[in-house]
């Protein structure tokens, strides 16, 4: 695989990526016969919502790219994403809010959701979890893992038939 853009960062940097869920998703390219996904990418950087899509297109996945978590919120049902990528801090609405919005509403409660953010706390990976994210990345982080996760998820995970 080839990513064009790099966000720079060691895959081995301690907490540098977690995952929850670990059954459900398997890791690795997308194969040729596979139904390509979309993904709903949010993050107020138009550097990497920009980074996070090429990567994602690069794969075959069909992506959206909106600036905040009340953006998702407004075109969520019209893309219906297979997986959503989404910053924790945002202007408007951030992440673990759009979290609870997309989960308290049944028609984007099964929706899988890889939180993308420079927040490494222990108190967020844990809110994360507790919101039920299926995978919690922190900046910087390596666009091929990022990619894994992703198709991953668009491969076991997919909310819509």
């Amino acid at each position: 695989m080839l990513y064009p853009l790099s966000y720079g960062g060691s895959w081995a940097a301690p907490k540098a990526y977690m995952t929850f869920r670990h059954a459900r998703w398997g890791v690795g390219p997308m194969t040729e016969t596979e139904v390509p996904g979309r993904v709903l990418v949010v993050d107020d950087s138009a550097v990497i919502r920009e980074l996070i899509a090429v990567n994602l297109q690069l794969e075959g996945l069909e992506v959206t790219a909106v600036e905040d978590g009340q953006a998702a919120l407004d075109v969520v049902r019209q893309v219906r994403p297979d997986v959503i990528t989404l910053d924790v801090v945002m202007p408007r609405l951030g992440g673990f809010e759009t979290v609870e919005r997309l989960r308290s509403d049944p028609a984007t409660a099964q929706i899988p959701v890889v939180i993308v953010t420079g927040r490494a706390q222990t108190a967020d990976v844990e809110r994360g979890e507790a919101l039920g994210v299926d995978a919690y990345l922190t900046k910087p982080f390596e666009p091929a893992q990022l990619v894994a996760v992703v198709s991953g998820l668009v491969r076991t995970g997919r909310a819509h038939a």
